[in-house]
């Protein structure tokens, strides 16, 4: 960062300001982030049973307002500098400065998201994922300014600066979308995705019936909770076993730390159309086919019925 303001009280270039500035939003959010994942890695207490772990995407947020507000100050910073064009010197110099930047930041940037992947980070992600934006700026950049300097044009500095300032707004929107929408504990697809698979691939005849799935991610770690349909006929410790078993293999999916609730359903009578358990002693209907556990009918909190859904 320090770098790149000494380039810009050199050349006065508005381009090499810009990139300036992104750099304060990297290290104030850097050490946001730092701490958010300090945070996250607290044991859950009385008053956080559930964990530290979303303070990661306020993190993620944070950065993504930071992100707009400066750019914002660039837009206007760089209108006016398209009205009067002040003089630029020593370009040559911030040309190599924004290279030599773009090339740590990309490196950062992919050491950060290969992290957080591994961690499930999602404040890692997010650092990296702005990182890496910004090395593209940063070679978008030392194109401004060879452009500049081959042409003398000095529009193109500020042109070039406007160009960032937009690429930034996107960012810091795309950051705070996909941070409120954690919060809010919307659906992760991708999440949601790979937990059907382990269920569908591990899936028993003596599970009935699923329902009522939910995916929740606290930082780096998971919450999943959901009701198992189980043989109304078992006693209470092969119920108990059952459950132990699904929750081991549901603990696999991810390697994370993965809190997992299990509430128990008895099977019904209309259950057993679709029930695969041939030796039940108290069946009441033919079986006739088996329902198809898709991502819907697992999602909602329903029984599945081959004609109908019915509250549970």
């Amino acid at each position: 960062m320090g770098v790149k303001f000494y380039a810009y009280y050199l050349s006065g270039s508005t381009t090499l300001l810009t990139d300036a500035l992104e750099s304060i939003v990297n290290v104030v959010a850097g050490a946001f982030a730092y701490y958010s994942i300090y945070l996250a890695s607290l044991p859950k207490d009385l008053n956080h049973p559930y964990g530290h772990g979303k303070i990661e995407f306020f993190a993620s947020g944070l950065e993504g307002v930071l992100i707009l507000l400066a750019s914002g100050y660039i837009f206007l910073h760089a209108s006016q500098h398209l009205l009067v064009h002040p003089p630029l010197e020593k370009l040559d110099i911030g040309l190599y400065i924004s290279l030599g930047s773009a090339a740590i930041n990309g490196l950062l940037g992919y050491i950060l998201i290969s992290a957080g992947k591994n961690e499930y980070s999602p404040a890692l992600i997010a650092d990296g994922k702005h990182l890496k934006l910004d090395a593209f700026n940063g070679v978008f950049v030392a194109i401004s300014l060879f452009i500049t300097l081959m042409t003398g044009w000095l529009w193109v500095d500020s042109i070039a600066s406007l160009i960032f300032a937009f690429l930034m707004c996107w960012q810091g929107a795309y950051l705070i979308r996909n941070s409120v929408a954690a919060l809010m504990d919307e659906t992760n697809p991708a999440l949601f995705q790979k937990v059907f698979e382990c269920i569908i691939a591990h899936q028993k005849m003596e599970w009935i019936d699923l329902h009522n799935l939910r995916v929740q991610q606290y930082g780096g770690d998971l919450h999943i909770d959901c009701h198992l349909t189980l043989p109304r006929f078992w006693d209470l410790n092969r119920v108990h076993d059952e459950i132990h078993e699904f929750e081991e293999i549901l603990g696999n999916v991810l390697p994370t730390n993965i809190e997992i609730f299990v509430h128990s359903d008895p099977c019904l009578d209309d259950c057993c159309s679709h029930c695969a358990v041939l030796d039940c002693p108290i069946r009441k209907n033919d079986f006739i086919r088996k329902v198809e556990w898709n991502k819907m009918n697992l999602a909602l909190n329903q029984k599945h019925f081959n004609e109908t859904l019915s509250r549970s």
